[in-house]
């Protein structure tokens, strides 16, 4: 059994049948029980999720019908076949109990973490495999099914800015690994989607550059300097900068290459990784 929450939500059952959860207030609790990993979400929280700041007077007993519901679909469904209760009370609110393997989101952070620590130790293959098999759990934005309030859709976006910097990660280790030229399709795509995102602009200046296509880096550079006056009124970073001077000077005799602070007017620093 396994509740999915990277896109629609569903609860696959241990009979492989999938049970779908709608845009409803029960939904919505169960969604934010969910998020909250091995933590007691207090009566208020839910509340603050299901009404935001006009909450009804009868809110705690709406809410403890809500939770009635969770509970009733659980045991209708036959969501366990062990027999265990799934939703808890526990003051001063709930908990959903459930194991790392069950619910997808977070499979995928923990997948994530053993990728960052397989490159941050050198081995970019399997770290590039198991961002790819946590990328994989994803069929659409987290909790589309679910109408949030302020609560669930701060979490959403968090989940959103790992799926990011997994993507991120994940062609880090391509790079690594030698494929330049297999991840140039998808960056080209990625700064479309999202244009202010300047780690992806990088990554793509990088790959063109280590793919022999030195004039197409440098109009990515262009298109980002461009993009981030246009819409920020800022210069790229003092890394991307010195992908920039990297890119010029390839092309200059050794005598005439300018020092490197004349790129962009101040002297960028020294690049961190990206």
């Amino acid at each position: 059994m396994r509740f999915n929450v990277l896109g629609s939500m569903e609860i696959n059952k241990d009979d492989n049948k999938s049970l779908p959860i709608n845009s409803s207030k029960t939904g919505q609790v169960i969604a934010l029980l969910l998020a909250r990993r091995h933590e007691i979400v207090s009566a208020d929280t839910l509340i603050e999720e299901l009404w935001g700041e006009s909450p009804p007077r009868s809110a705690m007993t709406t809410l403890q019908t809500y939770v009635y519901h969770a509970r009733k679909l659980f045991s209708r469904e036959s969501v366990v076949s062990d027999g265990r209760e799934l939703l808890i009370t526990r003051s001063p609110g709930y908990l959903i109990q459930l194991e790392k393997h069950e619910v997808d989101a977070w499979v995928f952070e923990e997948t994530v973490e053993h990728g960052r620590a397989h490159l941050r130790s050198g081995r970019p293959e399997p770290a590039a495999a198991l961002f790819r098999e946590a990328l994989r759990l994803w069929r659409g934005p987290a909790f589309a099914s679910i109408q949030p309030g302020n609560v669930l859709q701060a979490h959403a976006t968090y989940l959103a800015e790992l799926r990011i910097r997994a993507t991120h990660l994940r062609l880090q280790a391509e790079q690594a690994m030698g494929q330049y030229e297999d991840i140039i399709p998808e960056l080209r795509s990625l700064v479309i989607s999202h244009p202010l995102n300047e780690s992806f602009h990088a990554q793509l200046i990088d790959a063109l550059h280590r793919s022999g296509r030195r004039a197409e880096a440098l109009h990515a550079y262009q298109e980002l300097r461009a993009v981030l006056d246009r819409e920020l009124g800022i210069s790229p970073s003092p890394e991307v900068q010195l992908l920039q001077v990297a890119l010029l000077d390839e092309g200059r005799p050794a005598g005439r290459r300018p020092p490197h602070h004349a790129v962009g007017g101040a002297r960028p620093q020294a690049p961190a990784q990206l």
